[in-house]
């Protein structure tokens, strides 16, 4: 039994019924469905925690029955590398991120300041745009699972399942290891931070929107620290990352080369500073408009950078060259993305304009 991929189908019907019951709350003030939907919060972070460890797990003994472990670990690699082929890849790396976004909404739900918001309408919109935009990464997890796994077919041939969890897997000796590239001490340290960089991003983002619906000021307690988290991650994630290109690449012997998956995640990294500004004075009842909208372009961005990291559009030595399924499925929540947040934030502009005069 695929221990692993009932996990990730668990937690994806968790998502989307903590997505539902969220909204009906918002939408018919039903009590009950509030409930529900923290415990199926729970019950996604506990589903993906788990499958999380299990992959890991995998990686580490180098059970090569399964296709992301084939691909990315192997019996010669130290485990220090087999621990860090857990975000060498598309799949892995998305369960990375998505564990840590899942993590995140639970410290800002049960812990510290923003534990004496959990009952306001603001931070009930805030943990339903989370739990949607954690339910459209279970839809990637789904389509291309990282617990994928061999198995032989009654022809004979063998093919990789990613629908199965109850086929008999055929047993993969060996697996063939990590990209020569990628077996480098930067490894373990730059991608998980700029992942943990691009979770942090989603908090101040889904506290923005909360406000353009509510116009509720308290949405900045939510966003501050986690958009200096972010930034912080970022910023690391991006100096980690010249290093690791200087020493591995040689690009001309210097650390930036404007390589489009490095200008993609720059241009949030701008965004974030600028909100850190304007977050600085909105105390003072400045930059209501400017600092949601900058809150929310800085997320929007990060969705960008990965749409461009993982379509295969853009010739980079950081993308996965094939515009695949879930290449089509982040440019849709991508469309989806801009366009809802700029009727909000159109809609909200208008408001404030009719307000003013």
């Amino acid at each position: 039994m695929n221990l692993g991929m009932i996990l990730i189908w668990l937690a994806f019907i968790f998502g989307w019924a903590a997505t539902f019951y969220s909204i009906r709350y918002y939408t018919a003030s039903d009590h009950m469905a509030r409930i529900r939907s923290k415990k199926l919060e729970i019950l996604c972070t506990a589903s993906i925690t788990l499958s999380a460890l299990i992959l890991m797990l995998h990686l580490l003994i180098v059970n090569a029955s399964y296709e992301y472990v084939y691909n990315h670990s192997s019996t010669d690699l130290s485990w220090f590398y087999r621990l860090s082929a857990f975000w060498a890849g598309q799949e892995g790396s998305l369960l990375l991120w998505t564990w840590a976004t899942l993590v995140m909404l639970m410290l800002v739900r049960y812990t510290g300041y923003t534990k004496e918001l959990s009952e306001t309408r603001m931070m009930d919109i805030t943990t339903m745009v989370t739990m949607a935009i954690v339910s459209v990464f279970m839809i990637l997890l789904v389509i291309d699972s990282p617990f994928s796994a061999f198995r032989v077919l009654s022809s004979g041939t063998i093919e990789a399942t990613n629908w199965n969890p109850f086929a008999a897997l055929y047993d993969v000796p060996y697996g063939q290891g990590m990209n020569p590239l990628l077996r480098n001490p930067w490894m373990a340290v730059h991608p998980p931070i700029l992942f943990l960089g691009y979770a942090a991003f989603t908090i101040p983002f889904a506290a923005a929107i909360a406000n353009l619906i509510t116009k509720d000021g308290r949405w900045t307690l939510v966003a501050r620290d986690w958009m200096r988290l972010a930034w912080l991650f970022l910023t690391l994630g991006i100096g980690l990352g010249g290093f690791w290109a200087y020493e591995v690449l040689g690009w001309g012997a210097w650390y930036w080369t404007w390589d489009p998956v490095e200008t993609s995640s720059l241009i949030p990294w701008i965004t974030s500073t600028a909100y850190l500004h304007a977050q600085t004075r909105t105390r003072h009842g400045e930059y209501g408009f400017l600092a949601p909208l900058l809150a929310v372009a800085s997320f929007v961005l990060v969705i960008f950078a990965t749409f461009v990291t993982r379509s295969g559009i853009w010739a980079s030595v950081h993308s996965w060259q094939d515009f695949t399924t879930e290449g089509a499925v982040i440019a849709t929540f991508l469309v989806i993305l801009t366009g809802s947040s700029i009727f909000l934030l159109g809609k909200r502009y208008l408001e404030d304009e009719k307000e003013e005069n």
